[in-house]
């Protein structure tokens, strides 16, 4: 199997003994630091502190745009991705745009049938179902040269509003906001689809406001939609820099004083959580993936209904429906699993740097989510395909650090232009279409970048800590105050690491190893998820804090992330 090691974060003193000073937490002073913040001005969550629209390359441009379509009453349909990124940015477009006066509709296409982006097929399904004269993209459109041409050809003008990467040549559409596209100075390159929406929304505002159909008083409240823009951002895993923190914190601290929409609040019910205490891990593996699940087995639109819909009654219904496709991804998931590794028999991690697996039974709309369970389970960045239509197959595929997936697809593509028909994506997850008689050339081409880019060392698992936490921080107190706090992609939450003495261990369920350990005389109950191989007396432990509750007594439990022998 993989190696693993326990490293620890290196943390500059000064930064922390500033923080410290400015009258943050000692133990938050150090995680802060640690993960590259210096500045107190940079844990502001207030709404204010967010960076200006004025930044986004184009903006200005897409206020105006938009403004004079609404004064013209020109008819808007917005086409959105179908993950839940794409489903709460068509939910904050569409419920931002309304409230300003647009004529506006939606349409997602199913993915299996029309493809990713904006592509011709699908500007002719929309112009045959919804007639609009424009046309704007949430969270895609940036690479779909062809279906702007297509719509620019039936006199439909596209507004593209997306957050991946772009490629060489842009799309003629009319107007572009992406924080990623060339020349655009927007501080953060880390905003979600659903964010760059918000922003438009926010740049649209002024616009109407400088034409004087709405003032200070009168206008929209679109802080309203932060629910929507933190869920989004949270699920997509982009990276939480101090803007999209913001973001999150302030949808967090409406959904915990219950101002949240009726979906949002129907979805947190049937995940059985607690919206008055929402974390981001909530968003990421309850919420999200529940709306994931219809994009990745029916379509998007029920997701999108239960962002949209006012009725808490019909939300609720809807957000029933939307657990159940999830529990019927779940068992395809499994299943697509247990074949994966029969497919990985005998594989050796020590002889590849990459994983391609193919089988001819599986499901599009999960292949992503196994390639992300197999490449946490080897450590190699891994591309799963399922079939398509007509000899092709459809890979979807998820990285490690260090390795830039879009890329390695980039790379292989420019080595051997015929091998893939298209791809697009992120550092970290990326898309491809290949013949499926090109399978085997593929995995040989993407296993030589691999080979070429990373070294054993990049291979080897490292599980990050923060070091030992001092023995009176070991309360509930002190996880209320970290909970509190935002942590997820690229700020990562705080893992410690100490010795600790094994006292008992024990089997549970046959899949965990639950313990108690002890630290100076102190004993603690801990848990390692997935685990059951016992350990040594004295060992090394890196874990999180949780506060387990049981029979209502609160207690400090430790959620083991890896252990190594002292």
């Amino acid at each position: 199997m993989t190696r693993t090691r326990i490293a620890t974060r290196p943390c500059p003193y000064r930064e922390s003994e500033l923080l410290r000073q400015g009258g943050i937490h000692p133990v938050l002073a150090r995680l802060y630091a640690s993960r590259g913040l210096s500045d107190t001005k940079e844990l502001s969550s207030e709404l204010a502190a967010l960076m200006p629209p004025s930044g986004l390359l184009h903006i200005g441009a897409a206020g105006v745009f938009l403004a004079d379509a609404i004064a013209a009453k020109k008819r808007m349909v917005i086409v959105a991705d179908y993950d839940c990124d794409g489903a709460t940015a068509c939910a904050v477009a569409l419920r931002g745009l309304r409230a300003m006066g647009a004529d506006v509709d939606f349409i997602v296409p199913n993915r299996f049938e029309y493809g990713y982006g904006l592509t011709p097929e699908i500007v002719a399904l929309t112009a045959r179902e919804k007639s609009p004269d424009i046309i704007i993209t949430v969270d895609n459109g940036i690479a779909s040269i062809d279906g702007v041409a297509e719509a620019n050809r039936r006199g439909i003008q596209v507004v593209v509003t997306d957050h991946h990467l772009p490629a060489d040549t842009l799309p003629d559409a009319a107007v572009i906001v992406n924080p990623n596209q060339p020349a655009c100075g927007f501080p953060s390159k880390h905003l979600a689809g659903v964010g760059v929406v918000f922003y438009v929304l926010l740049a649209l505002r002024a616009e109407l406001r400088r034409r004087g159909i709405f003032d200070a008083q009168t206008q929209p409240k679109l802080d309203n939609l932060l629910d929507l823009v933190a869920l989004g951002t949270v699920a997509d895993v982009v990276r939480l820099d101090t803007n999209n923190r913001i973001l999150v914190a302030q949808g967090l601290k409406r959904m915990r004083k219950g101002n949240m929409h009726a979906g949002v609040a129907a979805l947190f019910r049937v995940a059985g959580r607690e919206a008055r205490s929402a974390t981001p891990f909530d968003l990421g593996f309850a919420l999200g993936p529940r709306l994931n699940a219809a994009g990745r087995l029916q379509d998007m639109s029920l997701g999108i209904e239960c962002l949209i819909t006012d009725d808490e009654g019909r939300a609720w219904a809807l957000a029933q429906q939307l657990n159940d496709i999830n529990l019927k991804r779940r068992e395809i998931e499994a299943e697509m699993q247990d074949t994966a590794l029969l497919h990985l028999d005998d594989f050796e991690p020590a002889n590849s740097s990459t994983i391609s697996v193919f089988d001819e039974s599986w499901h599009q709309g999960v292949i992503g989510i196994v390639a992300s369970r197999l490449k946490e389970k080897f450590y190699r960045p891994t591309i799963t395909f399922a079939p398509g239509a007509d000899g092709w197959i459809k890979g979807s595929g998820r990285s490690i650090p260090g390795f830039h997936l879009r890329d390695a697809l980039d790379l292989v593509s420019k080595r051997a232009p015929s091998l893939i028909d298209k791809f697009g994506g992120h550092a970290m997850a990326a898309g491809l279409t290949i013949r499926a008689d090109a399978f085997d050339a593929f995995s040989r081409a993407f296993e030589a970048v691999g080979q070429a880019w990373l070294s054993q060392q990049q291979l080897e698992r490292v599980v990050e800590t923060d070091g030992p936490l001092e023995d009176a921080y070991y309360t509930t107190a002190f996880i209320e105050l970290m909970d509190g706090q935002v942590w997820g992609q690229g700020f990562a939450p705080p893992v410690f690491c100490d010795e600790f003495r094994v006292v008992s261990q024990r089997i549970l369920k046959e899949r965990h190893l639950k313990l108690l350990l002890e630290k100076n005389g102190v004993r603690f109950d801990a848990i390692w998820f997935g685990h059951t191989d016992a350990l040594g007396e004295r060992t090394r432990v890196a874990f999180r804090l949780d506060a387990n509750e049981y029979n209502g007594t609160t207690k400090v439990q430790l959620m083991v992330e890896h252990a190594e022998p002292v």
